[in-house]
């Protein structure tokens, strides 16, 4: 007779996503998002004062407190792979391994290139680039030893052509094809990788943009063809459904969640067939 396997003590049919960058405007839809779908939620921030108050922000939200029990905030740095590494693996010890990575995180400094200093540069790379990386890296692992993962990178449209934070910008366009070589090579061990590419997106990260101009969204409604932005929750619906069964054969996508704006510029276009759109 066969040996029964051994049960992790916290297994169930309930997933374990880990949300990086959580406090933040995106951050807190996905993970409001996440222990809605049913989801146990490791919700990871380098804020512990913001990480918090999380609990308090999601409930006004409309979460309940029976989802809330099962959030699991993590104080953590990606930028410090060995630390980040160590306490998500702590962590799990008490969730279960990671199912669903969704890797959060990103922030710009040096707007332009004249700005940018070396030190600008070598801050985003290693938020925006090798933080994503190191995030991976502490769940990888366990992924391919179950033969299962879904990672979730966020991007950025900057990825795709020029709006200003050349470092953020080069960090995010190298990240859409780590997401490939991570979709490639992990296939064959059932893990998926794509990542979102949001365009403006009002969240807090706007304000000191908004503070210098407060015409800033009135004015770049017109780059966008449906005359609007994403909201955290188009971004974390996006997310939802790349890491859900619904999107079982779909890797190594770059997806914009852009309101269009990357299919093209209607008033460019106006003006080179000067016809009306």
């Amino acid at each position: 007779m066969s040996t029964p396997s051994p049960v992790h003590p916290h297994a169930s049919a309930r997933r374990v996503t880990l949300v990086t960058g959580a406090a933040g405007g995106i951050g807190q839809a996905l993970c409001r998002r996440v222990l809605q779908a049913g989801d146990r939620l490791i919700a990871l921030d380098h804020d512990a004062r913001a990480l918090q108050g999380l609990p308090a922000v999601l409930a006004e939200q409309g979460v309940s407190a029976e989802d809330l029990a099962r959030l699991h905030p993590l104080v953590a740095d990606v930028t410090d792979c060995a630390g980040l590494c160590e306490k998500v693996a702590a962590a799990t010890a008490e969730t279960g391994p990671v199912d669903v990575l969704v890797s959060n995180v990103g922030a710009a400094r040096g707007p332009t290139v004249r700005k940018t200093t070396p030190q600008d540069w070598q801050a985003d790379i290693q938020l925006n680039l090798n933080g994503a990386f190191h995030c991976v890296e502490a769940v990888r692992n366990a992924m391919v030893e179950r033969g299962s993962g879904q990672l979730v990178l966020i991007g950025s449209v900057n990825a795709l052509t020029t709006l200003g934070h050349p470092a953020y910008s080069a960090a995010k366009a190298a990240l859409v094809s780590y997401t490939r070589s991570l979709a490639m090579e992990l296939g064959a061990f059932g893990i998926r990788a794509n990542i979102v590419l949001p365009g403006t997106v009002k969240t807090p990260a706007w304000q000191a943009r908004a503070d210098k101009n407060p015409q800033v969204f009135e004015q770049l409604k017109k780059w966008y063809p449906l005359g609007d932005f994403a909201t955290p929750d188009d971004v974390a619906d996006a997310v939802l459904f790349l890491a859900s069964p619904a999107a079982r054969v779909i890797t190594g996508v770059a997806l914009p969640v852009d309101a269009g704006l990357m299919a093209g510029i209607r008033p460019m276009a106006r003006e080179i067939t000067v016809e009306d759109y």
